[in-house]
């Protein structure tokens, strides 16, 4: 089982505090049993002051850190000199220096600030919530900021913005260590969308629009429906029965990216789900997600991955079942599970 340990520091912000073990609690293999364990503690095993009107007790101090198999550092609002000065009190610094090397590190949102202080991000990508961006990046000049991502993967030491953006990197790493398949199921038990790109931009500009009878989620939902078929924009707008114009504005408004990119990006999801719970060739995988030939798959997955399909299905044989069940999870119309969020 997977080792997760929780640091809970003064000003702790109760929502993010709780990200870690709802996500990768939540995360069970076939037999139902855990995944993961999640063990949350204070630097003195002491009660942890929150931002909010009250207390948490913490039932273990600092020292479970040095067992475990990665690291979670949420967000607090009594960070202090360390997101002033770049500064860490030694009771942190001693904490953290007790983490086995080659454990996972991970920062929610202003948790970054740790990070970059005990040097762990030094010449890495990383990001924080966007108000957040400009004083760690003049605080930590090593440290290379994007406020305009929702996470960052840089392999043993990951990042998020804000909030929701926590879910979306828990998230992201039960998919890197055990699939989609699974990390479906938890966004499911979560009532959370199951995926967001992590470089979906955090900050979009402009009011969020009014939810309205005449949303595009319905129209967003038949195309999920019908990722294998060829689907047009003027299919989009006509199901919505507006004007292609009156659509793509909309679509954007809600969705924060045009129909087209929207519509790649749900169906390299599906063929990624696909390549890790079934047998088909990569060929057959591209035309049930409608991304045409095996070619146009290879580049797709390359853009948005780095990797080739037989190559990101490998990554995921060791974790998951015997191909058989892998094979029949499958549907008759060759849809395994949910596709992305609409």
């Amino acid at each position: 089982m997977h080792r997760i340990g929780v640091l809970a520091l003064d000003g702790v912000l109760p929502f993010e505090l709780g990200i870690a073990a709802r996500v990768f609690g939540a995360a069970r293999d076939a037999e139902g049993d855990a995944l993961y364990s999640v063990t949350t503690c204070s630097l003195d095993g002491g009660p942890v002051r929150t931002d909010s009107d009250y207390r948490l007790a913490v039932a273990h101090d600092a020292s479970v850190l040095a067992d475990v198999d990665t690291v979670v550092i949420p967000p607090s609002r009594g960070l202090g000199p360390i997101r002033t000065e770049g500064l860490l009190p030694d009771a942190l610094r001693t904490a953290l220096a007790a983490v086995r090397p080659g454990a996972r590190m991970v920062a929610i949102c202003t948790g970054a600030y740790v990070l970059a202080a005990a040097g762990l991000l030094d010449g890495r990508s990383a990001t924080t919530h966007w108000r957040e961006a400009d004083r760690l990046r003049r605080t930590f000049t090593r440290v290379r900021v994007d406020p305009d991502v929702l996470f960052v993967d840089d392999g043993d030491v990951l990042t998020s913005a804000g909030v929701a953006a926590g879910i979306d990197l828990c998230l992201h790493i039960v998919r890197r260590d055990h699939g989609s398949e699974i990390a479906n199921e938890v966004a499911r038990a979560c009532v959370v969308p199951p995926w967001r790109d992590g470089g979906q931009a955090q900050y979009i500009r402009r009011p969020v629009p009014e939810p309205t009878a005449d949303g595009t989620a319905p129209t967003r939902a038949w195309v999920l429906e019908r990722l294998g078929e060829p689907v047009t924009l003027a299919d989009m707008a006509a199901h919505a029965k507006v004007s292609v114009r009156t659509f793509t504005r909309r679509f954007r408004d809600e969705v924060g990216a045009s129909p087209g990119r929207w519509l790649v990006q749900q169906r390299i999801e599906r063929a990624r789900h696909l390549l890790e719970t079934t047998d088909w060739t990569v060929d057959t995988v591209a035309a049930r997600a409608g991304l045409g030939t095996g070619t146009s798959l290879r580049q797709h997955l390359r853009t948005a991955i780095g990797v080739s399909p037989q190559a990101y299905r490998r990554t995921f044989r060791a974790a998951r079942p015997a191909p058989e069940a892998r094979s029949r999870g499958a549907g008759d119309d060759g849809v395994a599970g949910e596709a992305g969020p609409v």
